[in-house]
C-alpha cells in the first residue's frame, strides 16, 4: 500500500468498492486500526482484519474478507517478527489465506541480516502450515509482498541487480524452495514470459517503460493452484492514477 491512509486518498477506496474479490489481502499498511478511516477500517460488506507493526508508521498488514472469519492468527510463532506487522492469517471455509510482507533488504546493512533471519524462521512454518491444512482438508493461499525477484523473467533490469537485495542468489534459492512446496499461481498461469510485474520505482520513468520486477505473489497448496482459473496485475492507466508503487495481483479460483 505504501501507506494505506494515503493510499486511501488516491483511489484505494473506490478501487475496493468495485472489486469483484471474495479476500483482499494487504502488506505495508503503516498505521494502526483506530488511526484510520472508517471507510477503510471496517468498509461496509467486508470484515477485517489489522496486524500493524509495533514499531509506528512501518510495515503493518491486513486481511480483507467477504465472509467472517473462522479464526485469525497474527504471526507465525516468531519471537523476533510477530509484533513486526509482516503476517496475519485468517480461515475461511475449506481455506486459510495469509497476508505476507517480507522484509525488503538492503545488501550489506542488519536490514538485509533481518530478512535473512526472517526467512530462516519461515520457510519451517510455511512447510508446517502445508502439513496442518493438508490434515484438516484445508487449502493454504499466501499472498503478498515476498520482496524477491525468482527468476530473471521476473525483473526487467535483471542484469544490473545481480547483487542487489531482493535478486540476490541466496535469496532466489530460497524462493526455489518456497516453491518446492507450494506453487507460484501467476507464473504456473503465465509460463515462459516476462513479468507480468507489480512494482515500479517512483523514480525516473520506470512505470511508464515497465521497468519493474515481479515481486508481489500468490503462493498456493497445489491443490489451490490447480483450481487457479486467472491471475492479474491490476496496472494502473497512467502513472499519475497509481495510489502505490506496487499494483494490485488478482487470482481467480473455481
Amino acid at each position: 500500500m505504501n501507506g494505506l491512509r494515503a493510499a486511501s486518498k488516491k483511489g484505494f477506496v473506490e478501487w475496493l468498492a468495485q472489486t469483484g474479490a471474495d479476500v483482499v489481502c494487504l502488506q505495508e499498511v503503516r498505521a494502526e486500526a483506530h488511526q484510520l478511516p472508517d471507510e477503510v477500517r471496517e468498509p461496509e460488506g467486508w470484515h477485517t482484519v489489522h496486524a500493524p507493526a509495533a514499531a509506528k508508521g512501518r510495515a503493518g498488514v491486513s486481511v480483507y474478507s467477504r465472509r467472517e472469519p473462522e479464526a485469525v492468527r497474527i504471526g507465525f510463532g516468531s519471537a523476533e517478527f510477530d509484533g513486526s506487522g509482516r503476517y496475519v492469517e485468517v480461515d475461511l471455509p475449506g481455506v486459510t489465506v495469509a497476508s505476507l510482507y517480507l522484509p525488503s533488504g538492503e545488501v550489506g546493512t542488519e536490514r538485509q541480516d533481518e530478512k535473512e533471519r526472517f526467512m530462516a524462521e519461515f520457510l519451517p512454518y510455511l512447510v508446517a502450515l502445508k502439513a496442518r491444512a493438508a490434515a484438516d482438508g484445508r487449502e493454504v493461499l499466501v499472498c503478498g509482498d515476498w520482496n524477491i525477484a525468482h527468476t530473471e523473467a521476473d525483473l526487467k533490469n535483471w542484469k544490473a541487480n545481480r547483487k542487489s537485495a531482493g535478486f540476490l542468489p541466496e535469496e532466489r534459492d530460497w524462493l526455489t524452495k518456497v516453491f518446492g512446496e507450494y506453487v507460484d499461481v501467476v507464473r504456473a498461469l503465465h509460463p515462459g514470459v516476462d513479468g507480468p510485474y507489480s512494482w515500479w520505482s517512483y523514480r525516473g520513468r520506470a512505470f511508464d517503460n515497465d521497468s519493474g520486477w515481479r515481486i508481489d505473489y500468490l503462493v498456493a497448496t497445489p491443490g489451490l493452484a490447480e483450481r487457479a482459473l486467472k491471475a492479474t496485475v491490476e496496472r494502473a492507466a497512467s502513472h499519475d492514477l497509481r495510489w502505490s508503487d506496487h499494483a494490485p495481483v488478482t487470482g481467480v479460483f473455481a
